[in-house]
């Protein structure tokens, strides 16, 4: 199965002006099999290997002297004196796109990157399919409660692997490599718990505090735990949005999920009708389309900032965006039926705020996109950005 992806052309564009293309993301994400589809002419290099990475660590000079022009390296953090030698080589060459860079731990890999080869490198982002991309081959679930559960990662689809399958050997593969890799983690099953606790406060404001209060650990742990779940891309944060630092706005971030299908497993959630009656339904449907959202833009290479924004008397805005003048503002609603009150927190927020020059969007469960003089409905799956 071959689904195209959207970051194919950006990452093009950019191997004629730069000397290095990294790109990273979560695993199984599809980055091995997206570059040795675009680059079969480079050699593919795995640092997993232990060989090559011995071979790499101890004799730098002949791996150079071997693996010198058109290479990927993957998981290219495992060997960190890489980097000095490819800022030389690259720098001696003046060649555009003669290495790329691969790798799942976005942290240790922008790191080495920064120290080593700020200026000479293009950085990438590739996540689970978005919905443009499974569209594309007619592979979108019809109704958002089957798209959520299945989730996004490539082998679902590309291998037919069953969803509880693939995401209950993720989660081991991730701890036992990542998470251990990282940090050290004294107790693995805490781990899990906390993993299945952040799930249940997805589309939430982080509480520190109350995490460790749960998991009885402490919150420098959590706050540890927390930061490695984003640098494995299995988590991000939404900050707040606000003009000027005021005591009114909440300044707690929240935290969402990438894929949704890791989101449901955590949760046990296997069905459409446990999804549909589940009390946490309008957060879960919130956190896919927020996903999403992060999703297009770093696959368009479109980045710009997102916020969410909450005031201390409870309006809401779901998700904020600013580009080129305007302020895109979203309300998320897990209904398939609208309701006028749906637009009061988006209005709220266009009353507050009369400098900008604001659209307001709401996006529902539904099948129609419409038009109103309140604001522009989208369906679920036709959500654009």
């Amino acid at each position: 199965m071959n689904i195209q992806r959207t970051l194919i052309e950006p990452i093009k564009k950019m191997m004629g002006k730069y000397p290095i293309i990294a790109l990273t993301g979560p695993r199984q994400s599809g980055k091995t099999t997206l570059l040795k589809t675009m680059f079969p002419d480079y050699t593919y290099i795995s640092l997993e290997k232990p060989d090559l990475r011995e071979f790499a660590t101890n004799d730098p000079n002949g791996f150079f002297e071997k693996y010198s022009d058109k290479v990927i390296f993957d998981e290219a953090q495992r060997v960190p004196s890489l980097f000095s030698y490819l800022q030389t080589i690259v720098d001696d060459s003046g060649k555009m796109g003669q290495f790329i860079l691969s790798g799942s731990q976005n942290f240790q890999l922008l790191q080495n990157i920064t120290q080593s080869l700020a200026g000479r490198v293009a950085l990438f982002q590739l996540f689970p399919f978005d919905f443009d991309e499974l569209g594309s081959s007619n592979l979108l679930e019809k109704d958002y409660q089957s798209a959520m559960i299945k989730g996004f990662y490539p082998a679902i689809y590309d291998r037919d692997i069953e969803p509880k399958t693939f995401y209950y050997n993720y989660i081991q593969t991730y701890v036992q490599r990542d998470v251990v890799e990282l940090i050290e983690i004294k107790n693995v099953s805490l781990f899990k718990k906390f993993l299945t606790l952040l799930a249940s406060r997805t589309g939430q404001l982080v509480n520190f505090n109350s995490l460790a209060n749960d998991c009885g650990v402490s919150q420098p742990t959590i706050k540890a735990w927390v930061s490695v779940l984003e640098s494995s891309y299995l988590i991000f944060t939404l900050q707040p949005y606000f003009e000027n630092i005021g005591k009114r706005l909440i300044k707690t971030p929240k935290v969402y999920f990438y894929d949704t299908g890791l989101l449901c497993h955590l949760l046990g959630i296997k069905k459409n009708e446990e999804l549909t009656t589940h009390p946490l339904k309008g957060s879960l449907f919130e956190n896919m389309i927020v996903s999403e959202y992060i999703k297009k833009m770093h696959h368009t290479q479109n980045i710009h900032d997102v916020w969410f924004w909450r005031d201390v008397a409870g309006h809401e805005v779901d998700l904020v965006t600013k580009e080129d003048g305007r302020v895109q503002i979203y309300e998320i609603k897990s209904s398939a039926t609208i309701m006028q009150n749906h637009f009061n927190g988006l209005s709220y927020f266009e009353h507050t705020h009369p400098s900008l020059n604001i659209d307001k969007k709401l996006i529902y469960s539904g099948k129609e996109n419409q038009k109103r003089t309140v604001g522009e409905i989208i369906a679920w799956n036709n959500f654009k950005i």
